[in-house]
């Protein structure tokens, strides 16, 4: 097991984070507050629900229009009809620059939803080392993208879209019940020598019926919201396996990898496929009923209405309009059964984005089973040991491998050159990790220097962008002049790339390791930091880099220099002080 596998046997997260949908609304609501788009949304919010107020106004009075329309049809009032074409024309076109502005209004909620939200995750992703630390302790955090990207895309834009559906559905039900309820208020039914009347019986006529639609929907469209998610994550999987892939083409190919590479992806395909095909039948299951009752609400209403158009008691207008106040009250109430498998996918995708942003916020409050290496930030100008123990293997909350400096309790002052090495088989990248507070497994305290310590990895990280940039982070590129930084690259025998600085590249692939070592040596150079950890950055290295690199680091002479690793070039350069790392007998504590 490396260190950048995920944990799962520490103890800080199931396979599956799953948090109830109540936190999940929770957390949705407590981020969305303190987001600074809150008050755009708000603005874009209530101008929704003036505009929706207004389309019901609109679509009441296109309802009164239907009676007088089909009387005139019913009368053979020509006059009469060209009124009321007037009169359709008019409130037509209202309702189409509702109509207009409103989509508008839909569009730009979403997109200020997206800039919220995607904003937010990355926030909580990319805060004091969250993400590192979740990627070890989680399997949430090995491929996020998916979370981060597609998830919030559709998470915002399916709210939105679902959100106003369910506000417009609500104020149309609540315009058009009284309507249908007076439509509908005297009528007496006659069976035989029994007479009996239901008030507003075709407002109870409507919500039984979608009703039952409502309850088949819920039975046969149970399954999507599980389907949707493991969808997610196996889409998570194989995007995360083909940007592996490509990240990697140079070493498969030279290992002629390419037939078990694909074989792989075969396999991840697969799983989607599989569960794609789920969702395939249990929407179409689903739509046998969706469907179904859509169809008999062609002819529902009218049956509904049709006793007592034919007692003679509504005429032909006012069973039209019976009918379209029937429909305007019945898709509001079926609202919930047209948007199930909607409202499942948007289910889904809220607890994937919503148990990664709490995982992340955990990872604040999150303590390894058992003991764990504290760090504590001294008044001091050194960096102390204090009966410190790291676990190479943790086991819940025992641990089947461990190790730990043989010297008891070092201190290391200002301007000391150490040198950390260790027995065969030990990770001494723990050690380093565990300095920068990235791997808290183990027991102990180390004591840090009051000043910044720079750590500095095997294989630095070279953002995209333009050369200035992969040189200077996380440092701003303003605080050094062009003079600087070609002095700084020249010295670490980079002097050709000064011609290059803003060119933009993929400086991790156009560039050698020797090169990127150097690239890294060049920043210290700038940045001259008091306290620097190294580790093993010479290992592997041409000898010319790596007698570079070492007269680099005679000339950080009021810096303390830690080196972890077996560098003969950096003991021959520096005459350290040497720290030995021994393996712990495995007891199973």
């Amino acid at each position: 097991m490396t260190n950048a596998e995920p944990l799962e046997q520490s103890g800080t997260a199931a396979a599956s984070y799953e948090i109830g949908f109540k936190r999940q609304i929770t957390i949705a609501v407590a981020s969305f507050w303190e987001s600074p788009v809150r008050n755009r949304i708000v603005l874009v919010a209530a101008a929704l629900l003036a505009i929706i107020l207004l389309t019901a106004y609109g679509q009441i009075l296109l309802n009164r229009w239907n009676a007088p329309f089909y009387n005139s049809l019913e009368r053979r009032d020509l006059p009469e009809f060209v009124v009321q074409l007037k009169n359709f024309a008019f409130i037509a076109g209202f309702l189409l620059l509702l109509n207009v502005v409103q989509t508008w209004l839909n569009q730009m909620a979403a997109l200020y939803m997206r800039e919220g939200l995607s904003r937010d995750v990355v926030d909580q992703w990319l805060t004091d080392r969250r993400a590192y630390r979740l990627s070890l302790s989680s399997p949430l955090g090995v491929n996020p993208d998916q979370r981060l990207h597609e998830d919030a895309r559709k998470l915002s834009e399916m709210t939105t879209s679902l959100t106003i559906g369910l506000v417009q559905a609500t104020i149309l039900l609540i315009s058009f019940i009284g309507v249908l309820w007076q439509l509908s208020s005297g009528f007496v039914f006659h069976f035989g020598d029994t007479s009996f009347s239901i008030p507003g019986y075709m407002v109870w006529g409507a919500i039984v019926y979608a009703s039952i639609a409502s309850l088949a929907s819920n039975l046969v469209g149970f399954r999507l919201t599980r389907i949707n998610a493991e969808r997610y994550a196996r889409e998570a999987d194989l995007r995360f396996s083909l940007m592996r892939t490509n990240e990697n083409l140079e070493a498969i190919a030279l290992a002629r990898g390419d037939e078990t590479q694909r074989q792989r992806i075969h396999t991840k395909i697969d799983d989607v496929i599989g569960l794609i095909r789920q969702l395939a039948i249990a929407l179409t299951n689903l739509t046998w009923v969706t469907a179904g009752f859509g169809w008999l609400a062609l002819v529902v209403p009218t049956l509904i209405a049709s006793p007592a158009y034919f007692a003679g008691t509504m005429s032909f207008g006012e069973l039209m309009m019976s009918a379209a106040a029937f429909n305007q009250v019945h898709s509001a109430l079926r609202w919930y059964v047209n948007n199930f498998d909607s409202i499942a996918d948007w289910k889904a995708t809220l607890l994937r984005v919503m148990s990664f942003r709490a995982a992340l916020v955990d990872m604040d409050d999150y303590h390894p089973e058992g003991s764990e290496v504290l760090l504590e930030r001294g008044a001091t100008e050194q960096l102390a040991f204090k009966n410190v123990t790291i676990c190479a293997k943790p086991n819940g909350n025992s641990c089947d491998h461990a190790f730990r400096l043989r010297e008891p309790d070092p201190v290391i002052g200002v301007g000391e050159r150490v040198m950390i090495n260790g027995d065969q088989g030990i990770n001494r990248k723990l050690l380093f990790d565990a300095l920068a507070g990235l791997w808290p497994w183990g027991s102990g305290a180390i004591e840090l220097p009051a000043q910044e310590i720079l750590f500095v990895p095997q294989l630095d990280y070279l953002p995209e962008g333009s050369l200035r940039d992969a040189l200077l982070f996380p440092v701003s590129a303003p605080s050094f002049s062009d003079e600087e930084i070609a002095a700084a690259l020249t010295r670490v025998g980079l002097g050709d790339l000064t011609q290059s600085l803003d060119e933009h590249a993929r400086w991790d692939r156009r560039l050698e390791k020797d090169e990127q070592i150097s690239l890294a040596f060049a920043s210290l150079l700038l940045r001259c930091p008091q306290w620097i950890v190294f580790n093993d950055v010479l290992e592997g290295l041409e000898p010319e880099t790596v007698e570079r690199l070492s007269s680099v680091m005679r000339e950080f002479q009021n810096a303390t220099l830690i080196y972890i690793g077996r560098s003969g070039a950096f003991y021959d350069a520096m005459s350290p002080r040497l720290l030995h790392l021994e393996a712990l007998p495995q007891t199973g504590r």
